[in-house]
């Protein structure tokens, strides 16, 4: 980031140099009486899960799995200490209910104390560190209980931290959700790295109960394929550059699902420089629970295949319109790739970022045996986010803008097409969920904040220092926006059916309006480091498509309700 250093005193002979958010500009306001000074610092950090079969995905090309997408290259400052995510344990298998990450410095100056130099977790969990070093090329390892951990991995001889802090709203240790989530590692309040993980496509499904961890490759953590399944069962905590199982370079890249008068088809595509034969190849629908077997195919170098559902598999292939998770299996064990279907009757698919990424989604029109349309995009868009607030300047706060491209006004609660039910649209990455009453307007706009400012400021207060407008709706959000990147989406529910893993609990299925995979590594002709603590916003300019392309947003000064 192009931001001032601050050196840390009180460290003995040597110094911490890290990252923190200064402006580039004065405030051009001042709070008034009735209105708190506030820093973004006292947003709220409640973590965020997402809990149903619809969120939408973005990750690296599968053309390399280990190279990322050159939105992840940074040119790397030796003299601040940057931290890491090298491992995730969010899932272990056999039911155990062991958890744990695995900590290292990536780069930079050893740290004489982690607690002087405010070293911590944030996010999903959080844990701050005790007055012990840590030098670079060490991996340290912090679990929800140690006492399981230690039966898990009798050997384990490394350092070992936990467990971490309790969750506020059970009173017990806090739990890293299997449907996903962000944990941040943080020095002195700066976030230094925001790592993501999932159970859902595009990430590895056999970190998913099935044995294996999550193993940082490189490239932008918040992406899918900057992480692998590692190679050994349960990991390998403590030690740091362990292997992952490789994929190869055959990807789903669209899937039709069954409709009335037209069959489903699956489409792969083949990145490598020589045919692949898929003969043998398995198929799997987590909807349906089935897997079927592809007959004979081979997909040719940087072309595609087509698999008919009627003839192309060991049975016939249904693709239900609601949506969820496909799994392409290769010949060795870890050799995937997936597609997470929104709930809709178009075709879904990938579709290759300028930057070298990918992102997934309903298509715009089906492009059997082609290269990919662009992404469909709904009515409820994303317009503004103010991630990382000047946190210098007390006027500042984090919000999300979302805007109603279309002339109609839009309940943000919905009667589902498929099952019985009626439920609010939701704003996947920040934990919102719109009630029933509800309403933007044609062309309106509505903006969220933290539910912090709720308590602290309130919606009038909030009103009148950023002079929004009376019919803009304000509502507030339980998570937080992370300062380094994460997945956002808008979703509006499709269907709820009962699920087959969980009696007596219902799945819910929802089309994506929107999202996009914001990230303080962005380039182009815009300055997006301008958005990372120094007083500016990334401000939407392109509504043709999903919000994943770094093009299709600029920098601005923050114009909440605007």
């Amino acid at each position: 980031m192009d931001i001032k250093k601050k050196i840390v005193m009180g460290m003995g002979a040597s110094a911490l140099f890290f990252l923190a958010a200064c402006s580039s500009s004065d405030s051009s306001s001042a709070p008034e009486e009735d209105d708190p000074t506030l820093s973004s610092s006292v947003e709220g950090s409640d973590p965020n899960s997402s809990g149903d079969a619809s969120t939408p995905g973005s990750s690296n090309s599968s053309g390399d799995p280990s190279t990322p997408g050159s939105s992840a290259e940074e040119v790397v400052d030796e003299t601040v200490t940057q931290m890491a995510i090298s491992e995730i344990m969010y899932n272990a298998p056999d039911a155990s209910e062991v958890e744990w990450v695995e900590v290292t410095i990536a780069s930079g100056p050893d740290i004489k104390s982690m607690l002087a130099s405010g070293v911590r977790l944030d996010g999903a969990v959080s844990f701050t560190f005790p007055d012990e070093p840590l030098a670079k090329g060490e991996y340290i390892v912090v679990t929800n209980d140690q006492a399981k951990f230690k039966e898990m991995y009798p050997d384990f001889s490394g350092r070992l931290f936990g467990p971490w802090d309790n969750d506020p709203a059970t009173g017990e240790v806090a739990k890293l959700s299997n449907e996903g989530d962000v944990i941040d590692v943080k020095i002195l309040g700066d976030g230094d790295v925001s790592c993501s993980f999932s159970k859902e496509p595009p990430w590895p499904s056999l970190a998913n109960g099935k044995g294996r961890t999550l193993v940082y490759k490189k490239g932008n953590a918040a992406q899918a394929t900057s992480w692998g399944a590692s190679k050994i069962l349960k990991g390998n905590p403590g030690v740091g550059n362990d292997e992952w199982l490789t994929t190869s370079n055959v990807r789903l890249n669209e899937i039709m699902p069954t409709l009335t008068g037209a069959t489903a088809w699956v489409e792969l595509y083949n990145a490598g420089a020589e045919p692949v034969d898929v003969t043998g190849w398995t198929f799997e629908s987590k909807v349906r629970e089935e897997t079927l077997t592809i007959t004979s195919g081979v997909v040719p170098a940087g072309g595609y295949l087509v698999l008919d559902a009627e003839t192309s598999f060991d049975k016939k292939l249904i693709v239900s319109p609601i949506g969820g998770a496909y799994y392409l299996y290769g010949a060795t064990e870890g050799d995937e790739s997936s597609l997470l279907l929104p709930s809709s009757k178009l075709s879904s698919g990938v579709v290759d970022l300028a930057d070298g990424s990918t992102a997934q989604g309903a298509m715009v029109s089906a492009t059997k045996g082609e290269k990919n349309s662009s992404l469909y995009i709904g009515p409820v868009v994303i317009n503004e986010i103010h991630y990382h607030p000047n946190e210098e300047d007390p006027n500042q706060v984090e919000f999300l803008e979302l805007k109603n491209t279309s002339a109609e006004d839009i309940t943000l609660y919905t009667k589902v097409e498929e099952g019985s039910g009626s439920r609010g649209w939701k704003v996947e990455g920040i934990n919102m969920e719109f009630a029933s009453t509800d309403v933007l307007p044609a062309g309106g706009l509505a903006v969220l904040f933290p539910e912090s400012l709720a308590t602290a400021l309130g919606e009038s207060i909030l009103r009148k220092r950023f002079t929004i407008a009376d019919n803009v709706l304000i509502r507030f959000y339980k998570g937080k926006l992370s300062n380094r990147g994460e997945t956002i989406a808008v979703k509006k529910p499709y269907a709820v059916l009962p699920s087959s893993s969980s009696p007596n609990v219902d799945q819910w299925y929802y089309d994506w309006s929107d999202a996009t995979l914001y990230s303080d590594s962005w380039k182009g002709s815009v300055d997006y480091k301008k958005a990372d603590g120094l007083g500016y916003s990334l401000q939407r300019k392109d509504f043709t498509t999903m919000g994943y392309e770094s093009a299709a947003w600029t920098v601005g000064e923050p114009t909440p309700g605007k």
